[in-house]
């Protein structure tokens, strides 16, 4: 039997479009999960078979319950109130639902508290619709494995058509998920491109934030240095209002103390049509060898993103040049680090759990086979003879370099030298500069190649510099509205 959905329900739609129908009574937050699920069950597990969804929060449908009627009685909380978002399965929620980061050998783990982001969208009023699929320990597994693909959810589909086209990793899940309209909104996480580069490769708005104005409390972690949690959405507003209400300053989250007095709970005012007039905007075009014959680049979409920017107002700097761009980055840094971390994270999990350890979480995978090794663990198997302490001396001066040569001489450098507001990449060939830098930027649609494959641009600045970079980008987006929902 067919499920009739009220004709208000349909794709591409926006938080403020929800929130106007239901301050009418024309729709509740419980048709709106229902609208969602319908569209996973038939779309995402059967259907086309996107595999974006890893899990469904089995109480979802009774917090949208709980939200309408709170909504009727005391009135809305703020724009999530009652709107549906789907979380990467590397952040943590006390409830039902497990938290992987898309191992078998956490497939069974119950986190025992909410990380301090979903607390913050709990008390905002957003349904925890489920968890989005990711590449397999935040692509800390297999220099073979494909991303968008782990040993317990499988392989997540680009929804553009051709299921051979790059989905983008490793939060492809969230991204995914927002891009088919499976949700409202999604929080995925990055350590280089993470965010990034699905945003691109789907078509969608992804921010990655500076380091420290998201909490990483209640993450399985990657990196100590560059790991944050950053928004999912299909238009910049969204992306924005989402941004406001993940950030804070917590007490178990270090990182997030430097951004007390940088950040902001409502990114939406600098939502200006008009933000590009006046802007200085320096163009970085001097790729990777072998980028533009990937099939990730493509001139004229860049070049006609470039001129929309001119038609905006904006000064173009073109060609501009970053020292360190090309310099051969160190990689001990995530090296060192995830061992730290993800052994602390292990060694935390309850005694019924049964891995607490790098070593033991590669023992149980050699023990299953197959069904854990499709691609192997040669990423993991490298890290398990890392020391655990970051005293080495290769570590310590990796980290040093790090941060001067991507801030000093990086990212900075180039802002001082051209008097930049922000620099404009192609697609996301910027994401390890800023990464390393600890910096934010944002991907926006840019328009789609003959093949339908999306492409689009990045906007880069410095530490909490999500503002400007939300202006810019929004006012590329409404000069524009390059987004299409995929033909699913």
């Amino acid at each position: 039997m067919e499920i009739k959905f009220k004709n208000f329900f349909r794709e591409e739609l926006s938080i403020d479009q929800i929130q106007e129908a239901m301050d009418r009574g024309e729709i509740t937050s419980k048709e709106l999960v229902m609208y969602y699920l319908n569209r996973i069950a038939n779309l995402d597990q059967t259907g086309p078979q996107i595999n974006s969804m890893l899990e469904i929060n089995a109480e979802a449908i009774f917090i949208a319950e709980a939200l309408d009627n709170e909504r009727n009685l005391k009135g809305a909380r703020g724009p999530l109130h009652g709107i549906p978002v789907v979380l990467k399965d590397n952040i943590e929620t006390k409830d039902s639902m497990h938290t992987s980061a898309g191992t078998l050998a956490l497939e069974n783990h119950l986190a025992f508290q909410d990380a301090f982001l979903v607390k913050k969208l709990r008390e905002a009023g957003a349904v925890m619709l489920g968890k989005a699929n990711m590449t397999e320990l935040a692509n800390g597994m297999s220099s073979e494995m494909w991303a968008g693909y782990s040993a317990r959810g499988g392989q997540t589909l680009n929804p553009y058509g051709d299921p051979t086209l790059f989905v983008g990793g490793s939060s492809s899940g969230p991204a995914v998920v927002v891009a088919a309209n499976f949700s409202v909104l999604a929080v995925g996480t990055e350590t280089d491109a993470s965010i990034l580069s699905p945003a691109i490769q789907n078509s969608v708005v992804g921010i990655k934030p500076t380091v420290g104005l998201i909490s990483r409390n209640g993450i399985i972690p990657f990196t100590y240095s560059q790991d944050t949690a950053g928004p999912f959405a299909r238009t910049v507003k969204d992306a924005a209002i989402l941004l406001g209400a993940l950030g804070g300053t917590d007490d178990h989250g270090i990182a997030t103390n430097k951004s007390e007095g940088n950040s902001q709970q409502n990114y939406t005012k600098d939502l200006d049509s008009k933000g590009l007039n006046n802007a200085r905007i320096g163009i970085f075009n001097d790729a990777p060898k072998g980028y533009y014959d990937s099939g990730e680049y493509d001139v004229q979409l860049f070049q006609n993103a470039i001129q929309v920017l001119t038609e905006q107002g904006a000064t173009i700097i073109e060609n501009i040049n970053i020292p360190s761009f090309h310099r051969d980055w160190k990689w001990d840094v995530p090296l060192y680090e995830l061992k730290h971390s993800l052994d602390n994270y292990l060694s935390k999990l309850p005694s019924h759990m049964p891995v607490h350890s790098i070593s033991e979480l590669i023992q149980f995978n050699r023990k299953i086979g197959e069904k854990a090794l499709k691609y192997g663990q040669d990423k993991l198997e490298r890290r398990e003879s890392y020391s655990n302490t970051l005293r080495d001396s290769e570590y310590l001066n990796a980290k040093l370099e790090d941060l001067y040569f991507s801030q000093e001489q990086g990212i900075d450098y180039a802002l001082k030298k051209y008097d930049l507001d922000a620099i404009v990449f192609p697609s996301y060939i910027g994401s390890t500069i800023s990464a390393k830098a600890g910096y934010p930027s944002i991907a926006v649609p840019a328009g789609y190649m003959d093949n339908g494959r999306p492409f689009g641009m990045t906007f880069a600045g410095t530490a909490f510099s999500e503002g400007n970079l939300i202006k810019f980008a929004f006012a590329f987006e409404q000069a524009t509205k390059h987004r299409i929902a995929p033909k699913l």
